[in-house]
């Protein structure tokens, strides 16, 4: 809860790419901390009512980019627990500048652990094609903009979600004290 008079805004913000585990760590920092945990992700499928592999198929990536902005928007100005972004979401300018203001923790993770994680990708609409390939490619494109915007970085390679959850409470000890 936040205090009276204060805006509400999340402990810990996770940006990454897919396979990074940010849903998976966001749920483990929120069960510690007794706090909720929110996924932009989720938002929207909630909000559209349908999966975002349809809203790219229905609707076009630009159309969910748009969607996914005002998500990220809404989440950072209410939600007061732990706070996971879609892997696309740094590409916003505007979201880039929202995110100044809040503690970022950066999921690295390196292109072999991230095919592992993320399998076929048959619902990861980025992944059409050669999943090597366009993971390598998104990591190239986004791990500098992941980077700009992050307050920390934890590597995730052969780390269990676990592992990646106690380094960034370890970051995070005296940032939140």
């Amino acid at each position: 809860m936040t205090p009276a008079g204060h805006e509400p805004r999340p402990r810990v913000v996770l940006v990454g790419p897919m396979g990074a585990g940010k849903t998976t760590v966001a749920a483990l920092l929120a069960q510690r901390w007794g706090a909720t945990v929110r996924d932009t992700d989720s938002d929207i499928v909630t909000a559209q009512g349908r999966e975002i592999s349809d809203i790219f198929v229905d609707d076009g990536e630009a159309a969910f980019r748009a969607l996914e902005r005002e998500a990220v928007a809404r989440a950072l100005a209410e939600h007061d627990g732990v706070l996971s972004l879609g892997g696309g979401a740094v590409l916003d300018a505007g979201t880039r500048e929202l995110l100044a203001e809040h503690t970022v923790v950066f999921l690295q993770v390196g292109l072999g652990d991230a095919v592992k994680r993320v399998g076929l990708g048959t619902s990861r609409p980025l992944l059409m094609g050669n999943v090597r390939a366009r993971v390598k490619a998104l990591l190239d494109e986004r791990t500098p903009v992941y980077a700009s915007v992050a307050t920390h970085t934890v590597d995730t390679d052969g780390r269990t979600p676990d592992e990646v959850a106690d380094a960034i409470e370890a970051l995070l000890q005296g940032v939140d004290a």
